[in-house]
């Protein structure tokens, strides 16, 4: 039986017109596969509400929670009643508004809102979209069941960014969804949230809900996983620095990987792993221009003779350089290092050393500058005091500018264009690394530079 996964994305439910086209889209589909599951984010902006209405509960308002679920209430209804017409509304969704409001007098009795508790309230947006999406595809004659994710994606309990547990998470989604799709249903599922083995609600991490697309379409063996977003593709850059981007058709799994993780928001940068260990094709497309074909994602894209296929870049970040003489041989002062940036829960985006060993340079998001640094000072006391480590710098204001496409280990002399583009534009490079890949080369520019770095690489993508 041929099984396609279709991953719908915030806008792509935001409202009536957006969920119409999706059951269009829904529609088609089941023309074309013999079964078709479907997995949804929250309506657009409903996470971000729901998130406000606990944080300002926390600071002890007890008004703004109540006026949220209003506009919820007031949201979820309208887009219902201009989908269904008359039909009665999923009494759900009015039971996750109601538990959204107790769960917010809770905080703000507690005066705190824990990650559990922001987990949660976080969800029930999607758990609301669900019932919403069901609701209109069975006013438009497509039998459908909104199903919770939280009752098979069994996850660890780190809240806010919870990790799937295998092969119990496979199990499951297969004994949930499996007679649903046999039995010629449309499973509307929940992306974004899982459960611990105890029952306890989880999230993937905001954007998670690609995330969950992946790990259904990898659970039941999909042919093929779809991301709806609003979007035609993945793009050569980002189209509002140059009127030269445009759509990519082919990308292999590790060029994707390497375009989500260094900033392309098109995908959630832990979508491609579910799909790459069963080795489903993974496609991107436009809920609103449906007959767009999208990017298509496979383990061995075709190459088009171009060594770079797409330049992407991460701005607001700090260069932090740990560096003294007394580093050269002495073991252990990296493990330290790197030690100490997690020990503040920073996350590392590249590293780049010398090879005599005298520095380690590393960038870091510059809103975990100032803990990064006094971690560094606290766990490297020791080698401060003896000069082994000289200095610890941060430097602000830079960004990270990456080269993508797995042509670059067939073609001789791509660092040096990739360079040479740069140094046309009178571009100073600050740090380089390449991943181990080799389909990505990633240099550090002052970030009044990030946007004519951008362009200058990007012409080579031409």
């Amino acid at each position: 039986m041929s099984l396609l996964v279709m991953k719908f994305g915030g806008t792509s439910v935001g409202d009536a017109a957006a969920i119409r086209a999706l059951s269009a889209i829904v529609a088609q589909h089941r023309r074309e596969w013999e079964q078709v599951a479907v997995v949804v984010s929250a309506m657009s902006g409903v996470t971000d509400l729901l998130l406000r209405g606990a944080q300002t509960a926390a600071a002890g308002d007890a008004v703004t929670f109540g006026e949220i679920a209003a506009t919820l209430r007031e949201r979820h209804v309208a887009a219902h009643h201009e989908l269904a017409g008359d039909a009665v509304i999923d009494p759900a969704i009015e039971r996750f508004i109601d538990e959204f409001t107790l769960l917010c007098r809770s905080v703000l009795v507690l005066g705190e809102a824990t990650p559990r508790a922001l987990d949660a309230i976080g969800g029930l947006g999607e758990r609301m979209s669900a019932r919403l999406v069901a609701g209109a595809l069975h006013a438009a004659a497509i039998a459908a069941r909104a199903v919770d994710a939280s009752e098979c994606v069994v996850t660890t309990a780190e809240f806010g960014a919870a990790v799937p547990i295998y092969p119990a998470t496979r199990e499951r989604i297969r004994s949930t969804i499996g007679p649903l799709l046999a039995a010629g249903v449309v499973p509307v599922i929940t992306g974004f949230i899982g459960a611990t083995e105890h029952g306890v609600q989880t999230t993937l991490g905001r954007g998670g809900s690609d995330y969950s697309g992946a790990i259904f379409g990898a659970a039941l063996d999909a042919d093929e996983v779809a991301i709806y977003t609003d979007v035609d593709g993945v793009m050569t850059t980002d189209p509002r620095l140059t009127r030269e981007a445009r759509i990519i058709h082919t990308l292999s799994y590790a060029e994707m990987a390497e375009l989500a993780y260094f900033g392309a928001r098109v995908l959630h940068p832990r979508t491609i792993r579910p799909v790459v260990e069963r080795g489903i094709p993974l496609r991107i497309r436009n809920t609103f221009n449906a007959a767009h074909p999208g990017t298509l994602v496979v383990r061995d894209a075709i190459a088009d003779g171009r060594a770079v296929k797409a330049v992407t870049s991460i701005k607001q970040m700090s260069l932090i350089t740990v560096a003294g003489r007394g580093m050269i041989g002495v073991p252990g002062v990296a493990a330290r290092t790197f030690g100490a940036v997690a020990s503040v829960g920073a996350n590392v985006l590249m590293i780049s050393q010398a090879s005599s060993e005298q520095s380690i340079c590393f960038i870091v998001p510059s809103t975990t500058t100032g803990a990064v640094v006094a971690a560094l000072e606290e766990h490297l006391h020791q080698e401060i005091a003896r000069r082994d480590v000289e200095r610890i710098n941060p430097r602000d204001d830079v960004v990270i500018v990456t080269a993508v496409g797995a042509g670059m280990h067939e073609t001789p002399g791509v660092a040096s264009l990739v360079f040479g583009a740069l140094a046309a534009e009178s571009i100073n490079v600050i740090a380089i690394a390449q991943g181990s890949s080799e389909c990505a080369i990633s240099v550090v520019v002052a970030a009044r530079d990030a946007d004519a770095a951008v362009r200058a690489v990007h012409r080579l993508t031409c």
